[in-house]
C-alpha cells in the first residue's frame, strides 16, 4: 500500500531513500577505514612492485636495485626516504574510489540478497547465494570505481620514482586523471580492469559472503546476539579469507595498473592479466603471487574490523535495520 505524500515526507532519510542511505553510509564507513590503514596498503604496493621480472626487457634497472626489504623495513623505507606523509600519498583517489566501491558493492549485495535471491522464512540464506552475490557484488562495484583505483596505484608508485631519479608523471590526483584521459582515452581509465573484478570477485566472495555467513550463524545459533561482539568476530573472519583470495588477483591487478603504455594505451610488459600471471610464476615462482601479502592481511584485517563495525554502528544511528 503505498504511503500517502504528506506521511512520507515525515519519514526519516534512510526510509525514503534506502539505497541512496546505504550507499551513502558504506561511503563514510569506507573512508574511516581507509584512513585508518592507508600505509599499510601503500606498503603492500611496493612490495608488490619488487623484483617485477617483466622490468628486464625494457632494460630496467630498477629491478636489480630495489631491495627486497620486507614489510616492516619498506614501511620504515619510506619514512625515513621520503616522509611519514608519504604513508598517506594517493590516499585522496584510495577514498574516492572506497566511496564508489563501498557503496555499489554494499548496495548490489544487499539488493541481490533480500529482492533477488531472498532469504528464507526462517532468515537463512544459503551460502552458494552468499557466494555468487558477493562475487557479482565486488564486480559491478569494481567496475564502477577502477577509474579511481587506476589512479591510486599509480600515485602510490611516484615516490619509488623519484627515489629512482626517474621524472614524476602526474602533479597531484585531478592531473593524474586528466593526464591518463588524455594519453589513453576513456579507455586508458579502465586499464587493468579485467583483473581488478577478478580480484573484486574474489575478495568480496572473502569479505561479504564471511562476514554475512558467519555472523548470521552466530545470531542463529549461538547465544550471541547482534551487537559488537558479533560484528567483531565476524569482521576478523571474513578479513583473513579476503587477503587469502585475494592478494594473487591483487599483484596481477597492481602490476598491470603500474606498467608503462603507449601511446594507444596498451601495456609494455603484459598482454592480458593471464600474461602476468603466467610471466610472473615463470620469472619469480608461485610465492611471488603472495607478494605483500602480510602487509595485505595486516591491513585486510583491521580494514574489515573498522569498515563493519563503523557501518553497523552508523546503520543503527540512522535507523537502518543491521547488515
Amino acid at each position: 500500500m503505498p504511503v500517502p505524500e504528506e506521511e512520507e515526507t515525515l519519514l526519516p532519510l534512510a526510509q525514503r531513500w534506502p539505497r541512496a542511505s546505504k550507499f551513502l553510509l558504506s561511503g563514510c564507513a569506507a573512508t574511516v577505514a581507509e584512513l585508518a590503514t592507508f600505509p599499510l596498503d601503500l606498503t603492500k604496493t611496493r612490495l608488490q612492485m619488487q623484483g617485477e621480472a617483466a622490468l628486464a626487457r625494457l632494460g630496467d634497472s630498477a629491478r636489480e636495485s630495489a631491495p627486497y626489504r620486507g614489510m616492516v623495513r619498506t614501511a620504515l623505507g619510506i619514512v625515513q626516504e621520503e616522509g611519514f606523509l608519504k604513508l598517506w600519498q594517493g590516499v585522496t583517489p584510495a577514498i574516492y574510489r572506497h566511496v564508489v566501491y563501498s557503496g555499489g558493492r554494499m548496495v548490489t549485495y544487499e539488493h541481490l540478497r533480500e529482492v533477488v535471491f531472498g532469504k528464507s522464512e526462517d532468515k537463512h540464506y544459503p551460502l552458494w547465494k552468499s557466494v555468487i552475490g558477493g562475487m557479482m557484488a565486488g564486480v559491478i562495484g569494481q567496475f564502477l570505481a577502477n577509474p579511481t583505483d587506476l589512479v591510486k596505484v599509480q600515485l602510490q608508485m611516484e615516490g619509488k620514482r623519484k627515489l629512482e631519479g626517474k621524472p614524476l608523471r602526474f602533479r597531484g590526483v585531478h592531473h593524474a586523471f586528466a593526464k591518463i584521459l588524455a594519453e589513453g582515452g576513456i579507455r586508458g581509465l579502465w586499464a587493468g580492469w579485467v583483473p581488478n573484478i577478478q580480484r573484486a570477485a574474489l575478495v568480496n566472495m572473502g569479505d561479504l559472503t564471511t562476514y554475512d555467513t558467519v555472523k548470521h550463524y552466530l545470531v542463529l545459533n549461538t547465544p550471541l546476539e547482534e551487537n559488537i561482539t558479533t560484528h567483531g568476530l565476524s569482521s576478523l573472519c571474513s578479513g583473513l579469507v579476503a587477503s587469502i583470495l585475494g592478494t594473487p588477483a591483487d599483484v596481477i591487478k597492481s602490476r598491470i595498473m603500474n606498467q608503462p603504455r603507449d601511446k594507444q594505451g596498451r601495456g609494455l610488459l603484459y598482454k592480458s592479466s593471464t600474461d602476468c600471471l603466467i610471466q610472473a610464476v615463470q620469472g619469480e615462482g608461485f610465492m611471488s603471487l603472495y607478494k605483500g601479502f602480510l602487509p595485505s592481511w595486516l591491513r585486510m584485517t583491521p580494514w574489515s574490523l573498522v569498515f563493519w563495525l563503523t557501518y553497523e554502528k552508523i546503520r543503527d544511528l540512522s535507523g537502518v535495520s543491521p547488515f
